[in-house]
């Protein structure tokens, strides 16, 4: 397993005078950073790039700037799937100019937008539909699509680990993964254990936070459970740190984050990543015993 962190972290917004962050990334021991982007992020797509590689760090792309609301695969109105789609892929070619390893979040919907009804009978048709081309698109430029589970507080779409299983499947294509966050599954699930091993097929990385969106350890995620099943599954993807730093202004509260977990983006990953290491180290001492 590797260690990751996102950037909201340190940044509210990615740009060509925040690459130093990379660098303090890496001295703090991280090897997967994650930039979120959008129509309102503009940077020298070959200027992160060429500090990635010279750091020797993978990148991760998710849509966290400005996403249109009517961009999306899930939406009843073809014409916005249609729109979603050809949007996304805009962040596919992104990813690929910058070497990403994944495109990854909730984008078989549009986080923020939860349509309280019941599900039309075709809904997870047309976004399964949506995916797969998307997916396919990806896969010719080598970057792979991870998608997230997220509460029933951002979309009614995707909350838990069977739902995600199952428009996968529906969408039938191998480059289709799934990315665990222990946040947003604090409200869905009960066993996080079985969600892992439900997710286990296409688990392609895990954002492990605390319930409270702060640093992992101390609240109430069973994170015995978590690391128990991860090494159950062989799991070797990315855990990557999330949350917004509240000393960025009005940052966190923009972002609906309304108490101080990261106000030193630094010392939540040093804490973070110690926190993570122990577990992984106790459990590969004891696979290592005789």
């Amino acid at each position: 397993m590797r260690y990751g962190a996102h950037i909201y972290l340190f940044t509210d917004h990615w740009a060509d005078d925040q690459l130093h962050l990379l660098d303090t990334m890496k001295g703090l021991g991280v090897d997967v950073a994650e930039i979120s982007v959008g129509d309102d992020i503009h940077f020298t797509h070959a200027l992160t790039r060429a500090r990635a590689e010279k750091l020797d760090m993978d990148l991760v792309i998710g849509p966290g700037g400005t996403w249109p609301v009517e961009c999306d695969l899930s939406a009843d109105d073809p014409f916005h799937r249609a729109a979603g789609l050809e949007w996304h892929k805009r962040q596919v070619d992104l990813s690929a100019e910058l070497g990403a390893l994944a495109y990854a979040g909730a984008i078989y919907g549009h986080p923020g937008v939860v349509k309280r009804r019941r599900p039309p009978v075709d809904e997870y048709k047309h976004t399964a539909e949506g995916l797969h081309a998307l997916a396919d698109y990806a896969q010719k430029q080598g970057v792979q699509i991870a998608l997230e589970p997220m509460s029933h507080f951002r979309t009614h779409l995707v909350n838990t680990p069977d739902q995600l299983m199952h428009l996968i499947t529906l969408a039938d294509h191998a480059n289709l993964y799934a990315l665990f966050d222990t946040y947003h599954a604090a409200t869905e699930v009960r066993d996080y254990a079985t969600a892992i091993r439900t997710l286990g097929p296409r688990l392609w990385g895990v954002h492990p936070c605390e319930n409270d969106r702060g640093v992992p350890g101390g609240g109430i995620v069973p994170w015995d459970a978590v690391f128990d099943a991860l090494f159950e599954i062989g799991f070797d993807g990315p855990l990557t740190l999330e949350s917004y730093n509240s000393s960025l202004g009005d940052f966190a509260y923009q972002r609906g984050l309304f108490h101080n977990v990261c106000p030193d983006g630094a010392e939540f990953v040093r804490r973070g990543i110690g926190f993570l290491s122990e577990h992984i180290n106790r459990r590969t001492r004891a696979i290592d015993l005789p």
